[in-house]
C-alpha cells in the first residue's frame, strides 16, 4: 500500500506523551491499523487534529487533506474497495457530516468498512464561543446518518472513547461490513486524561473468523449441485482475495456451472472463461437470462437484488429451479432504506460468508465426486471473442463508447490495469476481467460525484504495487467531484482519470424520452435541462489548474489510443493524469429504464 510519509511532515515533535482525550482517539486509530485519515479541516476537531499531527507525528494514520468532506468519504470508500480494509475520514461538526452524507450512503450500499471521526461543538454550553460553536453543536448528531451506518456513538469520557474505538474496529470489520461513526465532543477532546487510564488491547477485541455455513446445509447444497443438470452460479459482492477467486473457478469447473456476474459489483470471476455465460451488465444479458431460465439449481453467492433479477428473467412465471441463497447481508437491513431489495428466494438459505461457503462446498463436493469433474470443458455461454475488435475501428470516425472501451483494452496489453470505475455506457464485451483487482465495481448508492474520489482512494491503496489504476468517468460525475483532483496532485497519487464526456446528463435524457413516448409528447425535447455543452466544460483545463497533468479533448478514434498510452506513461511515472475524451451519446448496453 502507498507510502505518503514524505508529505506534510511536522517539525520539532520530539517524543510526546499521551495526555489529552483526543490523543486517546489518535492512539486507538494507530492500534486499529488505520493508515490514513481523509479530511477537510474544521475547528470542531482542532484537538483531535493536533493529536494526529503533534502526538502521532502525522503517521499511522496520516491525514490526507481534501477540499470537501464528500471527497474525504469517497476516498476512504475507494481504499476499502481495493483492499477490503478500513480507512478513516474526519468530518467537521454537523455541517461537515451533512456534506458527507451522500458519500456515506454510497459506502453503506457498497458494504465497505470505514471509520468516520466526527465532532461537535462543546456539549457543555458555557464553553461555547458566541454564535459559531452554537450552530456547530447538535444533540444526537449520529441521528443524521444512523440509518446507513453500522454503529455510532458520542462517548463522554476518555475511557469510554477508548472502548468505543475497539467496538467500532470490531463492528466495521465483521461481515456484513459497513461504516461506523464516532462523534467527539470538542470539550472532551481538549480535556486532560487521568494518568492511570488504561487503553484496551485491540488484539483481544478482534472480529470473528468468517462465518461458515452449517455442515448440514453444506451437505444438502453439495448434493443438489452434484446432481444438477444445468447449475448456475450468480456471484455478487465478494472479497478481492486471489484464493477466493481461484476457489470460485474450481467450484464452477467441478460442477460445470454457468456463471453470471454483474457490473454493480467488483470482478468476481474471469469473464473470458467458457463457463461465464455473458459479459457483465447492469441487468443480465440474453445468454445469462437463458442460462438462469434453464437452470435447475441456482447458487446465489451474495448476489445484489436476486428478486429483481428473477423479475427481469422470469416475469410472473414460476421459478422452478432450486435456489441456494448464501449471504449475511440481512443482518444489517433496516426499514429506512430499500437497499435490501426484494426478498431473495432460497430453498436452502445460509447466513454465512461466501468465501467460507465456497471452500466448504469444494471440500464436500471433492469427497462426494471422488475428484471427478462433471464439466467436460465445453463452452456454456457466449464465446470469449468480442463482437467488434480494435482492428475493425475506423480511425477517422468519432469516438463511440465501444471504441473507447476497445482502446483502453488495447492500451492495457502488458499492463496490470485496475479499473476503479466505468460509466453506464461501458462496453463489457470488449474488456475482460481476469483478476480480482481488474475491476472494483461502481458507486453502490447511485450518487453522483463519487467517481473521482473513490478512484483516488483506490489508487492510494494500490500505490507502489504492480497495478495501474484507471477510472472511466462521466463528465457530470467528474465535475461534481472534480476538486478531489487537488488531493491526487498534492500527494502525487498515480491515477488515470479518463473522462467519457458526452456533454450531457445522458441517463436522464433517456428517462425523459421514456416519459415523452408514454405521454405521446415530442422526444426531441429530452435534452432540455440535461445538456452540458453551452458553454462546453474544459475539464482538462480545470484539472491542470488543480495541478493534474491533462490532455484533450480527444474527438476521433485515431487520436485516442496514443493519448491513452501517453497518459499511462505519466501515471506509471507516479503522477495523476486526466484525459478528456468526447464520446457519442449512447450506451453499449442500455440500462433497464423504469416504465412511466
Amino acid at each position: 500500500m502507498g507510502n505518503l510519509t514524505k508529505y506534510d511532515r511536522p517539525q520539532n515533535v520530539g517524543n510526546p506523551v499521551m495526555g489529552w482525550a483526543s490523543d486517546v482517539a489518535a492512539e486507538m486509530l494507530r492500534r486499529m491499523g488505520i493508515k490514513y485519515l481523509a479530511m477537510n479541516p474544521g475547528a470542531s476537531y482542532r484537538g483531535f487534529h493536533d493529536s494526529i499531527v503533534n502526538y502521532l507525528d502525522n503517521k499511522e494514520p496520516q491525514m490526507i487533506l481534501c477540499l470537501h468532506e464528500d471527497h474525504a468519504v469517497h476516498i476512504a470508500q475507494g481504499y476499502a474497495k481495493a483492499t477490503d480494509e478500513p480507512m478513516g475520514c474526519i468530518l467537521h461538526s454537523n455541517v461537515g457530516l451533512m456534506h458527507g452524507t451522500m458519500a456515506l450512503f454510497n459506502a453503506w450500499c457498497n458494504r465497505v468498512p470505514m471509520v468516520i471521526m466526527g465532532a461537535t461543538g462543546p456539549v457543555d454550553a458555557p464553553k461555547r464561543r458566541p454564535w459559531i460553536d452554537w450552530i456547530h453543536t447538535q444533540k444526537d448528531q449520529g441521528a443524521i446518518i444512523r440509518n446507513f451506518v453500522k454503529y455510532d456513538d458520542e462517548p463522554r469520557s476518555a475511557q469510554a472513547l477508548a472502548e468505543t474505538m475497539v467496538r467500532v474496529n470490531k463492528t466495521i470489520r465483521t461481515e456484513p461490513n459497513g461504516p461506523a461513526y464516532i462523534c467527539l465532543d470538542a470539550g472532551l477532546q481538549e480535556s486532560k486524561i487521568d494518568p492511570a487510564l488504561k487503553l484496551p488491547d485491540v488484539s483481544r477485541f478482534l472480529p470473528p473468523n468468517p462465518t461458515p455455513g452449517p455442515q448440514s446445509a453444506i451437505d444438502e447444497a453439495a448434493s443438489m449441485l452434484a446432481d444438477a443438470k444445468n447449475p448456475v452460479i450468480l456471484i455478487g459482492r465478494v472479497k478481492r482475495s486471489e484464493r477466493g477467486w481461484k476457489e470460485r473457478i474450481r467450484l464452477a469447473e467441478m460442477i460445470g456451472a454457468g456463471v453470471v456476474t454483474d457490473m454493480k459489483t467488483a470482478a468476481a470471476f474471469p469473464t473470458d472463461h467458457p463457463l461465464h455465460l455473458a459479459p457483465p451488465s447492469n441487468r443480465p444479458r440474453e445468454e445469462a437470462e437463458n442460462g438462469i431460465r434453464n437452470a435447475d439449481v441456482i447458487l446465489d453467492l451474495n448476489w445484489i437484488d436476486l428478486a429483481g433479477t428473477f423479475k427481469l428473467v422470469f416475469g410472473s412465471e414460476h421459478v422452478s429451479a432450486k435456489v441456494i441463497h448464501v449471504s449475511m447481508d440481512s443482518l444489517i437491513h433496516n426499514g429506512w432504506s430499500s437497499d435490501h431489495m426484494g426478498m431473495p428466494m432460497g430453498d436452502i438459505t445460509m447466513l454465512a460468508q461466501t468465501e467460507a461457503v465456497v471452500s466448504q462446498l469444494l471440500e464436500t463436493l471433492e469427497n462426494k465426486l471422488n475428484g471427478k469433474k462433471i464439466w467436460n470443458g465445453s463452452n456454456k455461454g457466449r464465446t470469449a471473442d468480442v463482437d467488434i475488435k480494435f482492428a475493425d475501428l475506423d480511425p477517422e470516425k468519432p469516438i463511440s463508447v465501444e471504441a473507447l472501451t476497445l482502446c483502453v483494452n488495447e492500451a492495457r496489453k502488458g499492463r496490470k490495469i485496475t479499473l476503479a470505475n466505468v460509466t453506464i455506457g461501458w462496453a463489457a464485451d470488449g474488456y475482460h476481467w481476469t483478476h480480482p483487482l481488474d475491476y472494483l465495481g461502481n458507486d453502490g448508492g447511485g450518487g453522483l460525484a463519487s467517481g473521482p474520489g473513490t478512484s483516488i482512494g483506490a489508487a492510494l491503496a494500490l500505490k507502489d504495487t504492480d497495478r495501474t489504476v484507471l477510472a472511466v468517468l462521466g463528465d457530470g460525475d467528474t465535475m461534481q467531484g472534480a476538486s478531489s483532483l487537488w488531493t491526487a496532485a498534492h500527494y502525487q497519487i498515480p491515477i488515470f482519470l479518463l473522462i467519457s464526456n458526452n456533454r450531457s446528463n445522458f441517463n436522464d435524457e433517456i428517462h425523459q424520452e421514456t416519459v415523452a413516448r408514454t405521454r405521446n409528447r415530442p422526444v426531441e425535447n429530452r435534452w432540455i435541462g440535461q445538456r452540458i455543452d453551452d458553454p462546453e466544460v474544459k475539464i482538462e483545463r480545470y484539472a491542470a489548474s488543480l495541478g493534474v497533468a491533462s490532455a484533450g479533448p480527444i474527438r476521433k478514434i485515431a487520436d485516442l489510443l496514443p493519448a491513452i498510452e501517453s497518459g499511462l506513461e505519466i501515471v506509471e511515472g507516479g503522477k495523476p493524469f486526466l484525459l478528456n475524451v468526447h464520446v457519442d451519446k449512447g450506451y453499449a448496453t442500455p440500462p433497464p429504464a423504469r416504465e412511466a
